[in-house]
């Protein structure tokens, strides 16, 4: 068993601010932010899409934005829109929520048009599929994981952040068992402390979405360098290093 270096954390790290009430300057903090730690990504809704690519262009930091946000009940079309006009702003990743009623209906032919349709609006972009683990039961979510590996997600995600629950180790243990090693895991929603983001790496995740990554990262003085347990690498952002 191997060990995870825990100075790779922030290459994990989505830095996240989807708030409704986010600011111009918070945006800018967001970003330096996310530069001078050596982030991921910073996640955005797409009004700051063009204004988080402006500020890091140059920098190795992705910009995330969101499609059907949050509740993933908007039309498909409406997905795909979102997508598209993030894409053409900036963005290099999107993460867009499952129509959620039709998961639960067991819809796969929807579910699977509606991914393979945001995964063609992306034009080669990385998707994340955000499948709200809070609202499902175990076959759900384990059915929402295979229709989006099967609709060509390269993520699946747990949660929005504004659901009723976020982030668990069970559920990301549980998802990355159904999807395997080829499809990423994001998971989000909750992750506020160190312990927490290293324990969701522990049980598969390959990304964190949070808005505490700065808080993360100064609680990792209370760890060890490493922890055991590695099993997986970060899935970079070109979809053709991931997908078979």
């Amino acid at each position: 068993m191997g060990c995870f270096n825990a100075a790779r954390l922030p290459g994990y790290i989505d830095h996240t601010l989807l708030k409704p009430d986010a600011t111009a300057r918070e945006i800018e903090k967001l970003c330096a932010e996310a530069r001078d730690h050596g982030f991921f990504a910073v996640c955005v809704n797409g009004a700051w899409v063009q204004a988080a690519s402006r500020l890091l262009e140059g920098t190795s930091v992705k910009v995330v934005s969101v499609a059907g946000f949050p509740l993933g009940a908007v039309p498909a079309e409406a997905k795909c829109f979102e997508t598209s006009l993030a894409v053409d702003k900036g963005a290099q990743e999107i993460d867009f929520v499952l129509n959620i009623g039709r998961l639960k209906e067991g819809d796969r032919r929807y579910l699977l048009d509606e991914i393979r349709a945001v995964v063609k609006a992306a034009g080669g972009r990385l998707v994340k599929a955000i499948i709200e683990c809070c609202l499902l039961n175990r076959d759900e979510k384990i059915l929402a994981c295979l229709l989006a590996e099967e609709g060509g997600a390269h993520f699946v995600k747990t949660s929005t952040g504004f659901g009723k629950g976020g982030a668990t180790s069970a559920d990301v243990q549980l998802m990355r068992q159904t999807v395997g090693t080829k499809t990423g895991v994001k998971a989000a929603g909750g992750i506020r402390d160190a312990r927490t983001a290293l324990a969701l790496i522990e049980a598969g995740a390959t990304r964190l979405g949070t808005s505490a990554g700065v808080a993360i990262l100064e609680g990792l003085n209370h760890f060890n360098n490493s922890i055991p347990g590695e099993k997986h690498e970060v899935l970079r952002s070109n979809p053709e290093d991931e997908r078979p």
